[in-house]
């Protein structure tokens, strides 16, 4: 019962302090951390010890595993060299800084417990790194690479402290660090190889998306003790069958199996990341208390921000670094902007890990109290100081998030793509058609793709047929779930036909909602940029008639949803969503490849030989 109730009271409060931080606008892992240190001080709030088992077994591996499983590889492997020095050569560095101010300030203290300290504190945490980034909306580019170190750099740290608690009982060898690091990561990959390899030949016999969903919750652990247990990295293993299970998903899982597995891990991911965050500040009295006041006040308050402003400050001299070095090599043209470099930099929020993997030290090492604190120090000063100043700083080194328009943009584009891929294969069929499924087929094609596009219009006052669609239709979807509810309250239909019916409209209304919010998110924000290719590097994007009109459209009496302007002649014409279509129909009979939007605010253009936008 007590275990039940303590549970019970840590869902609750997690998902109040999430909802406070809505109404704060404030990133939710602050004010859990806040509600869970005050909590600690309170009388009739259970003590809850943060073991390193439970973080490192219970609670690291799946967090990894949601967050790999929806990491792309292509975007590793686009920024590995920057994921790379960041979670190997950037947190190698960090614990050798953090050993010295440690082992010149804590009176003491041996090198080995010094650099372990500098291990524990070295890591930045992936959930502290992804809630602040989706909160401000960094440029893809960073998220990507806050996100791949935050997935690897656990490792190396946790390598480094465990070689680091070794030699507190002995010497080691530098050769000896080195071997095992390789073994850990080494071995590591090859068994999250091995464990992917198993899972996706599995789950290419299962079709229950129920099954389905259980093995994914087996995978992270199983790789994880596997790993451990033959003295490899557990995190590396589990972050790398993440990637891989993730990236061939789409090849062998059925489309149930994914839609299932995506929202039951995303629930679950959000509870433990947030239980996370209210942990560590429960952590706050049991730290407090276990001081045993050998070190003087001024000498832990001098430790803790000498140990804070050391981590700060080797990260952000050693992206500024790295990011010089680089530019040597690169063409200005495609160098990163130094205020990326700033970001990044600014953004290495400690969390959980670090607090875990303090207490991995051994408790008979001297001024372990101290050490214990230190780390808290650390986690409580990198998320409060960076991730309360780091909007401020993106603001004002005019870092602009990243556009939703410019993903509406690239949605659209692939969408077209696909729709000619199917359009294609279509065309090759040969076989009668009595029924008219072809028509059929073309049009449900077609409405899907216009829709894309319509969403990209920022045009006030006009409704595009999609947005009739989707406003005609929630009312009917609303009138439709009535009656549904009115047949169950009869109890003549059984109860799973009504659940699955009712499942049906909930789906297709979330697809509408969906397409809805993004829709008003797009006329918030104005219009992104997208891909090129050589017709539209010829033709760059100009200023459009200041009062476009379809000359077509006004003759055969229609109304154009969207104005296009090609940019080698200037003729304006409608878009796809449009009954006439005579943008399109422009390209035919001229050949002129690229139209740019013609609608106010909008710049972006169209190849129509490509099918890709800019």
């Amino acid at each position: 019962m007590h275990t039940t109730l303590l549970l019970v009271g840590l869902t609750v409060a997690v998902l109040a302090g999430t909802a406070l931080s809505e109404r704060l606008r404030l990133p939710a892992p602050m004010v859990l951390i806040a509600l869970g240190a005050i909590g600690s001080f309170l009388p009739f709030v259970p003590e809850v010890a943060l073991t390193p088992d439970l973080v490192l077994i219970g609670l690291l591996p799946p967090l990894l595993y949601a967050s790999s499983m929806q990491t792309s590889i292509i975007d590793i492997r686009a920024n590995l060299t920057s994921v790379a020095l960041l979670s190997v050569a950037l947190v190698a560095v960090t614990t050798v800084t953090v050993g010295a101010v440690a082992h010149a300030l804590v009176p003491g203290i041996s090198w080995a417990a010094a650099l372990a300290l500098g291990a524990v504190v070295a890591p930045p945490d992936a959930v502290s790194a992804s809630a602040v980034a989706r909160r401000i909306g960094l440029p893809r580019r960073i998220v990507t690479v806050l996100e791949g170190e935050s997935l690897l750099n656990d490792a190396t740290a946790l390598v480094a402290l465990r070689t680091a608690v070794a030699a507190l009982s002995g010497t080691v060898a530098a050769g000896a660090i080195a071997l095992d690091f390789l073994v850990a990561a080494g071995g590591g990959a090859l068994l999250g190889i091995g464990v992917a390899a198993v899972v996706l030949r599995l789950r290419a016999r299962i079709r229950d998306p129920l099954i389905d969903t259980g093995v994914s919750f087996v995978v992270p652990f199983v790789a994880y003790l596997l790993a451990e247990e033959l003295h490899a990295s557990g995190v590396i293993a589990v972050v790398v069958a993440g990637l891989i299970i993730g990236h061939r998903a789409p090849i062998v899982q059925t489309s149930g199996s994914r839609l299932t597995e995506r929202v039951t891990w995303s629930t679950v991911a959000f509870l433990l990341e947030h239980a996370v965050f209210l942990l560590i500040g429960l952590q706050a009295t049991r730290i407090v208390t276990g001081l045993d006041g050998s070190v003087s006040v001024g000498r832990m308050l001098t430790a803790c921000a000498a140990v804070l402003g050391t981590v700060i400050a080797t990260r952000l001299l050693w992206v500024l670094l790295t990011q010089w070095l680089r530019g040597l090599r690169t063409p200005p043209e495609d160098r990163e902007p130094w205020s990326h470099a700033l970001v990044t930099g600014w953004a290495g929020m400690r969390g959980v890990v670090t607090i875990a993997a303090v207490f991995v030290i051994p408790a008979e090492v001297p001024h372990h109290d101290l050490l214990v604190l230190i780390a808290l120090a650390v986690v409580l000063g990198t998320l409060y100081l960076q991730g309360l100043t780091l909007p401020v700083l993106t603001r004002a080194l005019g870092v602009e998030p990243q556009d939703p328009a410019a993903d509406a943009l690239a949605r659209a584009t692939l969408l077209q793509q696909a729709a000619d891929a199917g359009l294609a294969e279509l065309d090759a069929c040969t076989e009668a058609d009595p029924h008219g499924v072809e028509t059929v087929l073309r049009d449900r094609l077609d409405r899907r793709t216009f829709a894309a596009w319509e969403r990209l219009s920022t045009t006030t006052g006009i409704e595009a047929p999609s947005e009739a669609y989707t406003r005609i239709r929630t009312r009917m979807i609303a009138a439709e779930r009535a009656r549904i509810l009115e047949i169950r309250s009869l109890g003549k239909v059984p109860s799973h036909v009504v659940r699955e019916v009712l499942g049906m409209l909930d789906l297709e209304e979330s697809m509408l909602d969906a397409a809805r919010e993004e829709r008003e998110e797009i006329v918030a924000t104005g219009i992104g940029q997208g891909g090129h290719c050589a017709e539209l590097r010829s033709h760059p994007a100009i200023a459009t008639t200041p009062d476009p009109r379809c000359a077509q459209c006004e003759a055969e009496g229609t109304v154009p949803v969207a104005l296009r302007q090609c940019l080698e002649c200037g003729s304006v014409g409608c878009c796809d969503s449009s009954p006439g279509q005579h943008a399109t129909e422009h390209f035919h009979r001229t050949g002129h490849a690229v139209m740019q939007s013609a609608e106010p605010g909008e710049t972006w253009r169209w190849c129509y030989v490509h099918a890709v936008t800019a």
